[in-house]
């Protein structure tokens, strides 16, 4: 068993590109919805794993905009999919102190999944030990349009002027930035090397790990290993190596050379 490294070297908030259902399923010769039931076993052991050793925010990339141009019964899949792991994870959820929340358009997720998944958002709203956040109908660029689209809107009104627009302001109107932490951790399963119009804002930062593991071979043992690589790292934000190693370096410099 691979350990946890420090909790005071663990990634407040880890994302995960849930990648590899499909193609773990082809090569076994099975249908991709058994890819896509296993991966959700996978689901599973990860937030356990995450709550347990102390991992503040999940990010799950669970269903992206894009998604919906999929094959009907694929999709009408993993809507079943979620909505059954909204029910059965409801007591897990509630008895370990995470918190649900949503990132992307989940209005147009079809209501028998849009209730279950409003109603577990509520009755875990002051759940405190980890936030587990869902991106779901969610884009990258979608996001950012959005983002775009509501400072325009303030602007007209009166309400924000273009010339005090910085970057704090744009990242205040990034729903990731309402209900989660900065993301310090990028993993992403089956070997692609790729962030697949996932959180672009947020993973200006970030350290990206890759792993060849497909989602449904994804276990404890290897989020422990990209916890413990993420921990070796030196994270500079635009700085020296001797600027950071200073106790009074802190915050995010412009971007520089190694």
């Amino acid at each position: 068993m691979v350990d946890s490294p420090p909790r005071d070297r663990l990634p407040r908030h880890v994302g995960i590109i849930m990648d590899g259902n499909g193609r773990w399923a082809r090569a076994r010769g099975l249908p991709r919805e058994d890819g896509h039931e296993r991966g959700a076993d996978s689901v599973r052991t990860v937030v356990r794993a995450a709550r347990k050793v102390g991992v503040e925010a999940l990010t799950l990339f669970a269903f992206s905009s894009q998604n919906w141009d999929r094959p009907h019964e694929e999709v009408f899949h993993l809507m079943e999919l979620l909505r059954r792991y909204l029910v059965q994870e409801r007591e897990e959820i509630l008895g370990n102190g995470i918190r649900l929340v949503t990132v992307g358009d989940s209005e147009r997720l079809p209501p028998y999944v849009r209730a279950p998944l409003v109603e577990l958002m509520s009755a875990s709203a002051e759940n405190r030990d980890m936030v587990l956040c869902l991106a779901l109908s969610y884009g990258g660029r979608e996001m950012l349009t959005k983002a775009v689209r509501e400072m325009c809107r303030a602007s007209v009104a009166g309400r924000l002027e273009p010339n005090d627009i910085t970057v704090e302001t744009v990242e205040s109107y990034l729903d990731s930035a309402r209900i989660l932490p900065p993301l310090d951790l990028l993993i992403r399963t089956s070997g692609e090397h790729r962030i697949s119009n996932f959180f672009l804002w947020e993973t200006a930062y970030a350290e990206l790990h890759f792993t060849e593991k497909m989602w449904p071979e994804f276990d404890r043992d290897d989020l422990m290993i990209a916890l413990q690589d993420f921990a070796s790292r030196e994270r500079r934000f635009g700085q020296t190596s001797e600027q950071v190693s200073r106790p009074a370096a802190t915050g995010e410099g412009d971007p520089g050379l190694d």
